[in-house]
């Protein structure tokens, strides 16, 4: 058991999450500026585009980049650096910290090394899009990217349909309309869908409508700036989730041969569809399956 006050005073390093601006500006908090200028450094996801908002707001901080492809190597002198007393403020290119960007990994290390972690609450662009569009805020799923290959990308949607939850989703503006139609097929035409665009900018827009609407609007439209896509919940997800309990009685052994028939996978791809369907991991069913 761990236990942290936040606003104890400390003697060693502190980690501060801040979120930034999804596109306006005028969206930083106070306390979120004041947290920038004090800390000894800032890990940014681009430190070029985070510069834009230190000049802005007369930030002189200094930055070290902090993303997907450096990651491992940063965290350990990030937790260096916070093990000698220093404060460090993490932030993204845009929004929330760890939230379908960098972070994640920086806090848990945090964590097991003993070093407080405080959250900022601030911009997010799933929740923004959600509370604007009409369909029903809670409960809510957050999903983030879909994956970019169709196969995967059908294999995700179709987990997906189970749920009853709203969906939220981002996704990018030139892959806006093969998302669609690969939502027009498992979800069906008829499915309610807002897609929110340019948050918080100037342009910002909420298409709503049906997703097969949805669909034809991107198609005779020109299709620009990062989407959030907020989805209605499958009303009859409770249904298909009862009767997907058929496999209940079966060992993970029976249950991967099971799906191997009936759905015509490889081993590989039956081990991860029950380990999706059983809430366990991969490695648990491909031990029990492979076992001699």
């Amino acid at each position: 058991m761990q236990s942290q006050k936040s606003f104890e005073k400390e003697s060693r390093g502190m980690l501060y999450l801040v979120p930034t601006p999804i596109g306006n500006l005028e969206d930083m908090t106070i306390r979120g500026i004041r947290i920038l200028k004090e800390v000894d450094l800032i890990a940014s996801e681009d430190t070029r585009n985070t510069q834009k908002l230190l000049n802005h707001f007369e930030i002189k901080t200094s930055q070290i980049s902090f993303h997907e492809h450096n990651t491992q190597e940063r965290i350990v002198q990030l937790l260096e650096k916070m093990h000698e007393g220093s404060t460090i403020a993490q932030v993204s290119d845009a929004g929330m910290p760890s939230i379908s960007d960098p972070g994640h990994e920086l806090v848990v290390a945090c964590i097991e090394a003993g070093i407080p972690v405080v959250p900022l609450p601030g911009a997010n662009a799933g929740l923004t899009a959600l509370i604007a569009s009409g369909i029903a805020p809670q409960p809510f799923y957050f999903y983030g990217f879909l994956p970019r290959k169709k196969k995967e990308q059908l294999q995700e949607l179709e987990e997906l349909n189970h749920r009853p939850e709203t969906l939220i989703l981002y996704e990018s503006p030139h892959r806006l309309k093969e998302v669609l139609k690969n939502m027009v097929t498992v979800f069906g035409a008829e499915r309610r869908i807002v897609c929110c665009r340019e948050l918080t900018k100037r342009y910002e827009e909420f298409i709503r409508g049906t997703i097969a609407e949805a669909l034809e609007w991107a198609n005779t439209s020109e299709v620009r700036g990062e989407f959030c896509l907020i989805i209605e919940g499958n009303s009859e997800a409770s249904l298909i989730a009862e009767a997907d309990t058929s496999w209940s009685s079966m060992t993970l052994s029976e249950h991967v041969g099971a799906v191997i028939d009936e759905q015509a996978l490889t081993s590989k791809e039956a081990i991860k569809e029950v380990a999706k369907l059983r809430g366990i991991k991969k490695q648990d069913v491909y031990a029990a399956y492979h076992e001699l």
